[in-house]
């Protein structure tokens, strides 16, 4: 199947670097978002997201006169849907006593309307963003068919997940293998056309519901594998053992492989994404509740933790919170655990002074950030560190030593060099490090 030009609805942190690959790639595109923000800073030559390389791609589009950006789709000859699918913050599902998170499917409903307009037969339209099992089939088609048109009849629908990782996007984007589920075998076969032009890893085709349910499959798995490594630093703590050096030596066992425990999970897809599990079939998810029970408590015991650390007492203390990003060298803040830490800290009377250099000027309910390291430094009683940004595992302990009268560390990502810290005259405690209290 031939396509000539593309509507991407969503620029964020997929729809973005899949409108300006395709756009590099030779196809005219029209990337669609509803924020003014978001569309004002592109055409003015900006990009909103920090993501290595994204700035040169996205240049390199509008010069090649093949991206242009609009708030509302035109016709085109596919439709890529790349919208967030967060869960609802103000309700909640329950079954036998167990309260769940739902999915707000209220922006992919949107996206979809917006498409109806402009749907000809022929067309392609491919559901990207994570979704409960069925979306396409229960959600999508009913509002695309509003149209006349009969999905796998007059025009292919499919759903293609995303399965990038935050920081290598650009590369995985190309690289990594690509799941097409279409609701026909014809439409998975259109979607393989559209990717095809410029995915070099292996394209695999399915239904639409097993592609949607491999897409959670993934991140599930691995938030019950962060699940469990959180649940073991809980454990050494209690046993006095340090979980970093358990660990390691475990995983030297060829058929085990423990992720790293941390402050939590966030990101807008391991900490989402099974969730849709649990409310598609609550009665068979009782394990992947469980984990995200244990993530979801795990900045309870980090605050915990800074509590002891401060000989119980955390009233008034000054906290330097170094990171709020979900994870490492990103500035995607969406449900980071780093800031649920800061503004619990914050509740129970400590000062929290929060330092993310990704998005320094970002402002949060609960707790204060500021615009720079010299400043959280300043006067503080514990340095806290929530996120292994490489700047902060560069810190020179000797010279932070000469701007901060705090002399104790909780390392929640056993990023530091402990032993180098502790020569510079600081207490580092470590998350599930009890060996050496």
């Amino acid at each position: 199947m031939k396509f000539d030009k593309l509507c991407v609805l969503g620029l964020g942190y997929i729809g973005l670097p899949t409108a300006s690959t395709f756009a590099t790639h030779g196809l005219q595109v029209v990337g669609v978002d509803v924020n003014h923000r978001v569309i004002e800073t592109l055409q003015n030559g900006g990009i909103h997201i920090h993501e290595p390389g994204l700035r040169t791609v996205v240049e390199a589009a509008v010069k090649s006169g093949n991206l242009r950006v609009a708030t509302r789709p035109e016709p085109a000859d596919a439709f890529i849907i790349a919208v967030p699918t967060p869960f609802y913050h103000d309700k909640t599902g329950e079954y036998e006593g167990r309260q769940y998170k739902l999915a707000d499917m209220r922006a992919v409903e949107s996206a979809t309307e917006a498409i109806v307009p402009h749907l000809r037969e022929g067309n392609l339209v491919i559901l990207e963003s994570t979704s409960p099992p069925r979306t396409t089939v229960d959600l999508i088609i009913p509002i695309l068919e509003k149209s006349g048109l009969k999905a796998g009849r007059d025009f292919y629908l499919a759903y293609s997940p995303e399965r990038v990782l935050p920081g290598q996007i650009l590369r995985e984007l190309i690289e990594n293998a690509r799941v097409i589920g279409g609701v026909t075998p014809d439409s998975a076969q259109a979607g393989a056309d559209l990717y095809r032009i410029f995915v070099k890893g292996e394209i695999v085709q399915t239904d639409a519901t097993t592609a949607e349910m491999v897409k959670i499959m993934e991140n599930t798995y691995r938030d019950i594998n962060i699940a469990i490594a959180n649940e073991f630093s809980r454990l050494a703590d209690r046993f006095g053992v340090d979980v970093w050096e358990a660990i390691k030596i475990a995983n030297l066992h060829p058929r085990v492989k423990i992720l790293r425990p941390g402050p939590g999970v966030g990101g807008h897809c391991i900490s989402v994404d099974p969730w849709f599990f649990v409310e598609s079939a609550p009665d068979l998810s009782r394990l992947i509740y469980a984990a995200r029970q244990v993530n979801d408590s795990q900045p309870e015991f980090v605050v915990e933790l800074v509590r002891k650390a401060l000989g119980g007492d955390i009233q008034n203390k000054k906290i330097a919170a170094l990171g709020l990003a979900f994870k490492e060298d990103v500035d995607d803040l969406r449900e980071s655990p780093a800031a649920d830490v800061a503004a619990a800290l914050n509740k129970q009377g400590a000062k929290v002074a929060a330092f993310e250099p990704f998005k320094p000027d970002e402002q949060f309910d609960g707790f204060d950030t500021v615009l720079t390291l010299d400043t959280a430094l300043e006067n503080a009683d514990l340095l806290l560190l929530l996120v292994g940004h490489s700047q902060f595992k560069a810190l020179d302990p000797e010279q932070v030593a000469v701007q901060t009268p705090a002399r104790v560390v909780v390392d929640t990502r056993g990023a530091l060099d402990k032993s180098a810290w502790e020569a510079a005259g600081f207490h580092v405690i470590a998350l599930g490090d009890k060996k050496n209290p």
